[in-house]
């Protein structure tokens, strides 16, 4: 049996948060099982021993637990045989395979299969709790975004929006405060941190929940265009009006209407939308005849409209009809304690989305997610992991899929840094099935039209995706 270090430092206080975490030893060797329990007590685990496949199963049959501790080489059922069995049994549970030297390929299947990670023995204790530490952690942000979820969908209708820091908080207890009323409310935060979602919560959660909500970009227009569909028209009220056309403010008729990005709209139509909201009423464009309505406005903007109205950009009796209840969205980078749970639920998307076995996402790549700035915010989080999952060829999405940009470090240098003794065939061979999957996404897993943009035979594709152990994937978008 390879030689276990048996020295711990005692003095080692129990990591936070981990003093009620259970752990499930799977292993045939006494020593082992006898060196696991005392480090791990020792860390404030709570700990729980099997000698064999069968013990393991049968305690996983009465108590739940946060980790196992899986040997690779067990008596009768071997480890690889026994985790498809802890996965039915529980699920969500990771588990960490032990192995000796030699069995390294065994232990990339078990990965493959669902393992969260291995250890080879004789390990160096450090590591282990390290390896342990971030799966316990991983294991408890799952548990926590699910009660999160639970939670807000009890107290509010937020089933698409994560968060569990005070800021947002704060913001959840603000919109179940604002969401009953009439009032307008303008939603003031950089790009990418979810406005449209808070309004749609702000509509759900009220007595117009039953009505349209009717979202437009308002500076995704030229003005004329954006008054017609504001508004309405009548036939021949300009060249191409054909026939009348009823207006978004009509189509929102006691529901709500939701104008994004709204310093961008002319002083023209700011006119006219500031009459809309005092007098509730307007008139087609090129019509007479005025046209009362019940809306509710949300606005929101990625500028300072108090800035904007000292420069003369944004009219000034607009700015105080429409801010008469503000609501500021924090930055990603404000609450990086948020980015862990919004991982999480957008893995659960796109794996599910995608067809895939749920994937998870390595320390390293936690870690550099956690430090990046974000200034594209919770929209450029959720297009990393996306792409993290669609080139992913196994469960565990390490740093080196993450945009060079969030790492600081190019594909080749994070592939190296995973694998150190990767040679240059290596890179040559990630970097091809990375560019075959990128290829395959757009083209909707359809390896015919793929083929066609690669200008290679289909069978030269087939060749490639066989050999590079592409997994084909169900099409996704019709």
């Amino acid at each position: 049996m390879p030689e276990v270090d048996l020295s711990f430092n005692t003095s080692t206080a129990a990591p936070t948060g981990t003093s009620t975490a259970r752990i499930l030893v799977i292993d045939d060797e006494a020593a082992i099982r006898d060196s696991l329990e005392v480090l791990l007590t020792l860390e404030g685990y709570n700990v729980k021993m099997a000698s064999d496949g069968d013990q393991g199963l049968r305690i996983l049959e009465l108590d739940n637990f946060d980790l196992i501790l899986l040997d690779l080489a067990l008596p009768g059922r071997t480890g690889l045989e026994l985790l498809p069995l802890i996965k039915e049994r529980q699920p969500e549970t990771p588990v960490i395979m032990i192995t000796a030297y030699g069995t390294v390929d065994n232990v990339v299947e078990a990965i493959r299969a669902g393992a969260e990670n291995f250890v080879q023995k004789p390990w160096d204790n450090e590591k282990l709790l390290a390896d342990i530490r971030s799966a316990v952690a991983r294991r408890r942000a799952e548990e926590e975004n699910l009660q999160l979820k639970r939670t807000l969908k009890q107290r509010y209708n937020f089933s698409n929006i994560v968060g569990k820091s005070d800021a947002m908080l704060r913001i959840f207890d603000l919109v179940a405060q604002i969401a009953p009323s009439r009032s307008t409310v303008l939603i003031q935060g950089e790009s990418g941190t979810g406005k449209e979602l808070i309004a749609k919560a702000i509509h759900a959660n009220s007595p117009r929940r039953d009505k349209p909500f009717v979202p437009i970009n308002t500076g995704a227009m030229p003005s004329e265009l954006l008054e017609s569909t504001l508004f309405g028209h009548v036939k021949g009220a300009f060249t191409s009006a054909v026939a009348s056309k009823k207006g978004l403010f009509e189509v929102a008729n006691g529901g709500t209407l939701f104008l994004d990005e709204i310093a961008t709209m002319g002083f023209d139509t700011q006119a006219k939308i500031l009459r809309a909201l005092q007098d509730k009423r307007f008139m087609h464009l090129g019509g007479i005849q005025e046209i009362q309505v019940d809306v509710r406005i949300i606005t929101a903007t990625n500028v300072d409209l108090r800035q904007a109205v000292r420069e003369g950009k944004f009219r000034e009796d607009l700015y105080y009809r429409l801010n008469v209840i503000t609501v500021d969205l924090p930055p990603l980078r404000a609450r990086r304690e948020d980015i862990p749970p919004l991982v999480q639920h957008f893995l659960d998307l796109y794996s599910n989305e995608n067809g895939f076995p749920l994937r998870r996402l390595s320390s390293d790549a936690m870690r550099a997610l956690i430090d990046y700035e974000w200034p594209g915010n919770v929209r450029e989080l959720e297009n990393a992991i996306e792409r993290g999952v669609v080139l992913s060829s196994n469960q565990l999405i390490g740093s080196e899929l993450l945009p060079g940009h969030i790492t600081g470090r190019s594909f080749q240098d994070a592939l190296l840094e995973h694998n150190p003794n990767a040679s240059l065939f290596d890179i040559l061979e990630d970097i091809e099935r990375r560019i075959i999957v990128e290829k395959l996404e757009r083209c909707n897993w359809n390896q015919t039209d793929a083929a066609e943009q690669f200008r290679i035979p289909l069978s030269t594709l087939n060749q490639k995706i066989k050999r590079l152990n592409i997994e084909i994937r169900k099409r996704i978008r019709e």
